[in-house]
C-alpha cells in the first residue's frame, strides 16, 4: 500500500537489561520514566532517553495496570489489590500501603451491612474488589478509581486511602477505564459496553451507555488530548471512534477503523495519532483529518515483527526526540518506534 507523504518513523529495537528468560508484561511512562513489569514480577523504571536503570523493585504479585499521582505511584495486581508506592531518596521506590488498607477493612468488618455476596457461600467487604484489578484512572488529584474482573467500579480517596464508592457496574469482566477532564469515567467491559459515569448528588452514577455497537468485548479505551474523541478496541479487531454528541454530555459512533484481524488490546492517543497493538501481533498507526477537523482517520503505518500479541504500548513526548512509544517483547527486549515531525515533515521512511 502506499503511504502519504506525512512524517518520518523511525523503528529500533532497544534491549533492557532484564535477564534472557524474562518477559515484559506491562508498560507505564511518568515524567520521562518507563516502567517495566516483569514475569518475575519485577519493575525495572528506566530513563526515556538515556536508558539508564533508575530504580528495581519488587512487586510479588503480577501488575496489570498503573497509576500516578503527587509523587505516589499505583499498582493493580492480579490478586485484587492496589499498592501504594512512593519515590524517596535516590530515586528508589518504597511501598508505603496496600489497599484496601488494614484499618478500612478492619473499621468496616464490624457491621453485617459492610458485606456483600460476591459467590455462592462466599462474601466480602463492598470495599474490597474479589477479582483482579484490571485498571486505574485518577479523576482529581483526590480521588481516583479501579475497575476489576469482579465487574465492580470503586472510586478511592488519596487523602486516607479509603474506598468511597462501589458500584456494580458491568454484566461481566470490566477490562480498562479512563477519565476525561470533567470527570466523566469511561469503563469498558467484556460484556461489549462502554458505560458514562457521572457525578450526582456527591455519588457517581451511570449517565449513558454505549452499546451495540462493538460485537465483542470491549479490552481498551483512550481519550484524545482535548478529550473530543474516545477511542475503544474490540475482541472484534475493531477501533470504535466516539465523538461528543451535539448538546449533550454522551458519545455518539462517528467511525470504525478496521485492519486488524484480532482483537485489539491497547490504545495510546497522542498528538493527532492513535496507535493499536492487537492480538494479531502488529501495531498500526492511525492519523485523524486534517487540521480542525474531527474524524477522518486512516493508516499511516502497519508495524510487524512482534512475537506475540501487543498488550501494551505507552507514549512519551519531547520536543527535542519527538514522540518515543514504547512496546512490549521477548526475553526483556523493548521495541522503541520514534516518530518526529508531525507538522512539517514531507516524508515517510521506515528503518528497522
Amino acid at each position: 500500500m502506499k503511504l502519504r507523504p506525512l512524517l518520518s518513523i523511525l523503528s529500533s529495537t532497544t534491549t533492557t537489561t532484564q535477564p534472557p528468560t524474562t518477559t515484559v508484561k506491562f508498560l507505564a511512562v511518568h515524567n520521562h520514566r518507563l516502567y517495566l513489569t516483569t514475569t518475575d514480577t519485577l519493575i525495572h523504571v528506566i530513563h526515556t532517553s538515556s536508558f539508564n536503570l533508575l530504580d528495581t523493585f519488587t512487586v510479588s504479585v503480577p501488575v496489570k495496570s498503573i497509576a500516578f499521582s503527587n509523587g505516589n505511584i499505583y499498582t493493580a495486581h492480579h490478586d485484587n489489590k492496589i499498592r501504594v508506592w512512593k519515590i524517596i531518596k535516590d530515586k528508589q521506590h518504597k511501598h508505603i500501603t496496600t489497599l484496601p488498607t488494614l484499618e478500612d477493612k478492619l473499621l468496616r468488618s464490624v457491621s453485617p451491612k459492610n458485606y456483600v455476596n460476591v459467590r455462592r457461600h462466599k462474601r466480602k467487604l463492598w470495599i474490597q474488589h474479589y477479582d483482579a484489578v484490571s485498571a486505574l484512572a485518577f479523576i482529581t488529584d483526590e480521588l481516583f478509581c479501579s475497575v476489576s474482573w469482579d465487574k465492580c467500579l470503586k472510586i478511592w480517596r488519596t487523602s486516607d486511602f479509603r474506598c468511597v464508592q462501589s458500584i456494580q457496574a458491568h454484566d461481566d469482566a470490566i477490562n480498562d477505564v479512563v477519565v476525561s477532564a470533567n470527570g466523566t469515567i469511561f469503563t469498558g467491559s467484556a460484556d461489549c459496553k462502554i458505560k458514562m459515569w457521572g457525578k450526582v448528588y456527591g455519588k457517581y452514577e451511570l449517565i449513558a451507555t454505549l452499546d451495540n455497537k462493538h460485537k465483542s468485548g470491549v479490552n481498551a479505551l483512550v481519550l484524545n488530548d482535548d478529550g473530543l474523541l474516545l477511542f475503544s478496541g474490540g475482541s472484534d479487531g475493531a477501533v470504535l471512534v466516539w465523538g461528543k454528541e451535539h448538546g449533550s454530555n454522551g458519545r455518539v459512533l462517528t467511525e470504525v477503523l478496521r485492519g486488524h484481524c484480532k482483537a485489539v488490546l491497547c490504545l495510546i492517543s497522542v498528538r493527532d495519532l492513535l496507535l493499536s497493538g492487537s492480538a494479531d501481533r502488529t501495531v498500526r498507526i492511525w492519523r485523524g483529518g486534517c487540521e480542525g477537523k474531527l474524524g477522518g482517520f486512516y493508516c499511516l503505518k502497519v508495524l510487524d515483527g512482534y512475537e506475540r500479541p501487543v498488550r501494551s504500548l505507552v507514549a512519551d513526548y519531547d520536543c527535542k526526540s519527538g514522540i518515543r512509544v514504547f512496546s512490549e517483547g521477548p526475553n526483556g527486549v523493548i521495541r522503541l518506534i520514534t516518530i518526529k515531525g508531525l507538522n512539517i515533515s514531507d516524508s515517510m521512511s521506515i528503518l528497522v
